[in-house]
């Protein structure tokens, strides 16, 4: 058996997996976020992560018969760029700065002619700038600095790496020459290990404390969103893998040549000799749970928000919504970027307003997607995952404003099946991850995009895109004040 562990940004996974890729059990944990007075910062108590971790070991080890003994790897994947600093016992030093955290933007615009290129606020380097500027006391205490599965796994098996997807991804996790450059400590930064490394084994202190197997080997899967490229076989030129929660992640697998644009991240895919074009949207699922709140749903009532998004005209009788509550990412990288319903008048009710968010996910969606398609590059259909994955009106929202086929996979916890990829390949049943993907990965159904709607979306994407750039300055005016 193999146990697959996957921390995300709002709740954790575990599964418990045969080596023929039967899910046995699976676990879910909610991870608890902590939001600064100032909305650019976005923690994480690690001890939510650690706690999800053994609590969801301990009901994997009730649910199977001879609890976690027949186990015979782990494979960890998580949220990331997450930074977490860690002193020498391997304790955290403060909260996790999520990937979602923007506070170090003065740091990555002083990074930028440093480096000779750009560097987000979100990404590692101008988050370590921040910590090291404003809490110097911390920084020098730091031995390591760590990411959410990186952690984890040395929890497990006592050994502290950083994550390499592929050759190129120094440039947005860290390279010597960068921090050099930034006058940061070298040896405060993990080596690097590729995917699907096996780590270590597990220590008998970890295997007291989860039930785990003393040894049996400790499998990096690594950021959730590549776990979620195999975990959906977004493994060949043209399939894109649309991970949804939290944020939305549009990743396409490429191969031919093609213009660059500042506005999406250019990566090697985790599949030589491929090409990751990707863009991240910051917070279309967080814009369901924000309304939700707002309106008096229970944070788990899912159901009864998209009742009511179903229960308005496609359209959301011309009401739209920005869905900038947490700045935007790709393609706008823009930090003062705020939400906003365009449109509202006094015969738009819950209805509507629902409808309005849960379209803004599939016109960001369209931003993103038709920057990638204005460079050359294709999409024949999108690979949706994540807990969004399974609602059917939300897939055929996405699918009529993107004018794509939405695949669902018949397991739906893509980063779980993904992590169970790279422990097969560590196990030797298969070659690579990528050959487990193909075999194992299935679908149960599609949405394919109603042609009837076309113009009404068409006429309402340019409107959003437009309502964009004229609120701009405003947002800039409010972020100044």
């Amino acid at each position: 058996m193999i146990v697959a562990l996957d921390i995300g940004t709002t709740s954790a996974k575990a599964a418990l997996f045969r080596r023929d890729g039967t899910c046995l059990a699976l676990e879910r944990e909610p991870i608890p976020s902590i939001i600064g007075a100032n909305p650019v910062e976005h923690e994480i108590d690690p001890r939510a992560w650690t706690g999800a971790v053994d609590g969801m070991l301990a009901r994997l080890a009730a649910a199977a018969p001879g609890g976690l003994s027949g186990v015979e790897c782990v494979a960890v994947s998580g949220n990331g760029p997450t930074l977490l600093p860690v002193d020498a016992r391997g304790e955290p030093l403060c909260n996790a700065i999520t990937w979602m955290d923007r506070r170090a933007a003065e740091e990555s615009a002083l990074a930028e002619p440093l480096l000779g290129r750009s560097l987000d606020p979100a990404y590692n380097l101008p988050k370590v700038l921040w910590l090291k500027n404003h809490r110097p006391a911390l920084y020098e205490a730091t031995r390591w600095f760590s990411s959410c599965p990186e952690y984890i796994c040395a929890r497990l098996c006592g050994e502290w790496v950083s994550f390499l997807p592929a050759e190129g991804f120094q440039a947005i996790i860290w390279d010597r020459a960068s921090i050099r450059l930034l006058d940061l400590d070298e040896d405060k930064f993990p080596p690097f290990a590729g995917l699907g490394a096996a780590l270590g084994g597990v220590t008998p202190a970890a295997s007291a404390r989860t039930g785990l197997p003393a040894g049996i080997p400790v499998v990096g899967g690594g950021p959730d969103f590549i776990a979620s490229l195999i975990g959906t076989a977004t493994t060949a030129p043209r399939r894109a893998c649309d991970r949804s929660g939290t944020s939305e992640g549009i990743n396409l697998c490429w191969d031919k040549p093609h213009a660059r644009d500042p506005r999406l991240l250019f990566m090697p895919h985790v599949v030589a000799p491929y090409e990751n074009i990707s863009g991240v949207i910051s917070a279309t699922g967080r814009a369901v749970s924000w309304f939700m709140g707002v309106e008096g749903l229970g944070a788990a009532d899912h159901q009864g928000f998209f009742e009511a998004a179903a229960s308005a005209p496609a359209g959301a009788d011309k009401l739209l919504f920005l869905p900038y509550l947490a700045g935007e990412r790709a393609p706008l990288w823009d930090p003062d970027a705020r939400g906003a319903f365009v449109g509202l008048s006094l015969k738009h009710g819950r209805g509507e307003m629902a409808r309005a968010v849960a379209e803004s996910a599939g016109f960001a969606m369209r931003d993103v997607i038709g920057v990638m398609e204005s460079l050359g590059a294709s999409v024949d259909d999108l690979r949706v995952t994540g807990q969004p994955a399974g609602n059917a009106v939300w897939n055929q929202i996405k699918a009529d404003i993107v004018r794509k086929p939405i695949r669902v996979p018949a397991f739906g916890e893509a980063e779980l099946m993904g992590d169970l990829c790279f422990a097969l390949a560590a196990l030797g049943d298969y070659r690579s991850a990528a050959e487990a993907a193909e075999k194992l990965v299935a679908f149960d159904r599609t949405f394919e995009p109603d042609a009837l709607l076309g113009s009404l979306y068409d006429g309402l994407f340019a409107l959003y895109r437009e309502s964009y750039r004229g609120l701009k300055p405003v947002f800039g005016g409010l972020a100044a004040l």
